[in-house]
């Protein structure tokens, strides 16, 4: 048994069991386990007995559609890697389009603040990519927040353990922020979710039965942290295409837009707090 044949394997098992990058995932998991690079495990010699075993395991795992982030201890995210396992969200490729839309939107030396922050997926590709600016990160559940830290220790942003929609929640920085970001639970009750959302901590994916239960307090306290003429950008369900920027327009923003995915569905909402008379 060499390594591609063990992936290939590993490839039929997850296919028939629904996962959707059989190929991907297979690799990835066997790259992990041997500390090969995915072009490496070609050419590589077999696995040990004991690589093997572990791969085994790791697919098995992953076949009962446990994440494959959760597998491994990390989930890539723009230029960064992020640590993430039981108590965080796992971050998803789609909000880095919000990443892109906030880095064309933040003034140089400008303060951002990123609400719902969870494993801190936008606040570290932020503080990253613009080191200049200054980050604050939001969390309010303690599981979270300790990924939170983890992950933004040494990118220079700062983490809270707080409730984003609270009014003493970085009060002090009320009318000063640049730019607010957010991707606040969202999901819908009735919203059928693929198998891994289960592994996903419940309050950071859905928000009572309309999915709004966030999103609409968080409008306000973004209005209240912005200075005029500061940007909101937040993500939300694909069903709140509509909803999601009437919800900036009645909170006071101006230029509102949403914004689709890379699979043309309606995905994240931004506004500019409007301008002083």
């Amino acid at each position: 048994m060499n390594w591609s044949r063990a992936v290939a394997a590993a490839a039929r098992r997850l296919a028939a069991a629904g996962v959707h990058s059989p190929r991907n995932d297979a690799e990835l998991l066997a790259a992990h386990v041997s500390g090969l690079t995915r072009a490496q495990l070609l050419i590589a010699d077999g696995p040990t007995a004991p690589q093997l075993a572990e791969f085994d395991a790791l697919v098995e795992r992953r076949s009962t559609r446990e994440p494959l982030q959760h597998l491994t201890g990390s989930a890539a995210f723009r230029y960064g890697e992020l640590a993430v396992g039981p108590g965080v969200f796992v971050p998803r490729p789609e909000t880095e389009l919000l990443v892109d839309w906030a880095l064309e939107h933040l003034p140089e030396g400008g303060t951002v603040i990123d609400a719902c922050s969870g494993s801190g997926a936008i606040a570290h590709a932020l503080a990253t990519e613009r080191p200049d600016a200054t980050v604050w990160a939001v969390e309010i559940d303690p599981d979270a927040f300790e990924w939170l830290e983890s992950n933004l220790e040494g990118t220079g942003a700062t983490p809270v353990n707080a409730d984003a929609v609270a009014a003493a929640t970085l009060n002090e920085l009320d009318g000063l922020a640049d730019l607010v970001t957010a991707n606040p639970p969202y999901v819908p009750f009735e919203i059928e979710v693929a198998p891994e959302v289960a592994f996903d901590p419940s309050g950071a994916v859905y928000a009572a039965e309309a999915g709004l239960a966030v999103i609409q307090p968080l409008a306000v306290r973004a209005a209240r942290w912005l200075r005029p003429g500061g940007w909101f950008g937040f993500e939300h369900d694909d069903t709140h295409g509509t909803v999601a920027p009437e919800i900036l327009r009645v909170s006071g923003f101006t230029d509102v837009a949403d914004h689709d995915d890379l699979a043309g569905r309606p995905r994240f909402a931004t506004g500019r707090l409007g301008l002083l008379p």
